[in-house]
């Protein structure tokens, strides 16, 4: 798939995200591009995959790629950003999960950022009281 493709099919992609759930993240994002099975992510979840990046069906270029598009689709459509926590499942303590091998504060922020849409602003009240 070349970089005209792929950019189309993030932007539909995030776009449906969005109209189905309300907001998009990279890790949806992922599963919906098909990069990543569901039974790799619970793998990751429960902590027996150490980085995200690891089990993904292509390369870091690729995927570089996608997360600015997904980024840019997102400001364009005046997305609120929301930080996401990603924490291990399973028993004993709960231990933040990591998205890339290098752990980068920057990458492993785009990785848990996902985006949602505004809510409708408050009717204002009309009455001056």
């Amino acid at each position: 798939m070349n970089r005209q493709e792929l950019q189309k099919k993030v932007r539909h992609t995030v776009h449906q995200l969005i109209w189905e759930k309300g907001y998009a993240s990279p890790l949806d994002l992922f599963l919906k591009m098909e990069k990543i099975s569901p039974k790799l992510v619970e793998e990751w979840r429960f902590g027996r995959v150490t980085y995200l990046e690891r089990v993904l069906h292509g390369n870091l270029g690729q995927f570089s790629f996608m997360m600015k598009e997904f980024r840019k689709v997102a400001r364009e459509l005046e997305l609120k950003e929301s930080y996401s926590a990603y924490m291990s499942w399973g028993k004993g303590p709960k231990r933040p999960l990591r998205f890339s091998k290098s752990g980068d504060y920057q990458v492993e922020r785009h990785y848990s950022t996902r985006y949602v849409k505004p809510t409708q602003p408050d009717m204002p009240n009309l009455n001056p009281c």
